[in-house]
């Protein structure tokens, strides 16, 4: 049977530099979010694996091949994945207890407390976002503006877009129109340039917080209305309850809103609200993802002693070099749509999460 082989990766010390964001717009919410307190110990055969892997660069395309270390444990001395229900603890399905009976990742021998998730390509298939959720904004972007176009949360938005908008102009950014001044009374000119703006930035999938803002007030209105429903892989929902039964808080870090992922996250389609296994959200205000600094704040923000137990899931290659660099353990997430990684890019990689074990 073909399996997974591990890919090794060192992480290197923590970012010298120092981040101004402000790390309390972060923290969880505990009315919504709440958290199991158990502990968990290393397990022997977690560890066994995790030395017993051959460490080599593996290249990997679109369509990788994925073959057994011949140093691999044999599979008594695998850590199996359990799921809590009800209070009981049950094996997961034949099939998710096969692929994580072969888990080449273990974060209690790694000594993960936390493990901080992109959302597009990694929890959730690049097609929802690519042919769902901006299709949706960029039809709806008008309606929005037109509706709400009095209230102080718009006005700030509207802001925020103007500063971008003249950002853009003055370095020429193809798509980039300009509006009326702020004083102009003709709300609907102001609309029609903001809009334009908008669709340009999104057919472009520009990952700028002005846009990113807008987006989600927009697909609140289609949540809120039962048009769209979020999407998130079954292997990700059996992940996050299991790390939320074993005390390992889970966040998400993406380049959209904190809202956008709330929503996602909170209006499933196959499984309900998932927020109560999320911890926080971190969305752009606290830097780019592929700054290193932007992990570094994170790191502070969550409070643990070493970056390095803290582990990042991302299908962006920029993005766990970043995230690497600021000390983070990092996986890349390989699903279909994801796109290709660079030849000998040096990062350990998984196609499910239920190749992580606890």
């Amino acid at each position: 049977m073909l399996l997974p082989l591990v890919a090794s990766s060192s992480a290197s010390t923590a970012s010298a530099g120092f981040f101004s964001g402000s790390g309390r717009s972060f923290l969880r919410d505990a009315s919504i979010v709440p958290h199991h307190h158990t502990h968990h110990t290393s397990s022997s055969g977690c560890r066994s694996l995790i030395q017993g892997v051959s460490k080599v660069g593996l290249r990997y395309g679109s369509n990788p091949l994925l073959l057994r270390s011949s140093l691999a444990p044999p599979p008594s001395h695998h850590c199996f994945r359990r799921a809590p229900a009800g209070g009981r603890t049950v094996v997961v399905a034949a099939a998710a207890a096969a692929a994580a009976a072969d888990s080449n990742y273990c974060l209690t021998a790694k000594d993960i407390r936390c493990v901080v998730v992109d959302i597009e390509g990694t929890t959730t298939p690049i097609s929802f976002v690519a042919d769902v959720l901006f299709p949706y904004a960029r039809a709806n972007a008008r309606a929005h503006l037109a509706a709400t176009y009095h209230t102080q949360q718009t006005r700030e938005d509207v802001a925020l877009l103007r500063a971008q908008i003249d950002e853009d102009l003055a370095e020429g950014v193809t798509g980039a129109v300009a509006l009326p001044p702020p004083d102009d009374i003709d709300q609907d000119k102001t609309i029609d340039g903001l809009v334009a703006n908008v669709q340009a930035m999104i057919d472009a999938d520009r990952k700028l917080t002005a846009l990113k803002q807008l987006q989600g007030r927009v697909w609140r209105r289609g949540f809120e209305s039962g048009e769209i429903k979020g999407e998130v892989y079954d292997d990700v929902v059996q992940a996050l309850a299991e790390w939320d039964a074993n005390g390992i808080k889970s966040y998400i870090y993406s380049s959209g809103s904190r809202e956008a992922q709330r929503l996602i996250f909170g209006n499933t389609a196959a499984h309900g609200d998932l927020r109560r296994y999320l911890s926080a959200f971190f969305d752009t205000n606290v830097g780019g993802k592929k700054e290193s600094r932007s992990y570094y704040e994170i790191w502070q923000t969550l409070g643990v002693d070493s970056p390095s137990q803290i582990l990042f899931l991302t299908d962006v290659y920029q993005e766990a070099t970043a995230a690497r660099d600021a000390g983070l353990e990092v996986l890349i997430s390989i699903r279909p749509g994801n796109a290709p990684l660079p030849e000998d890019h040096g990062f350990q990689t998984i196609t499910s999460f239920a190749q992580i074990a606890t």
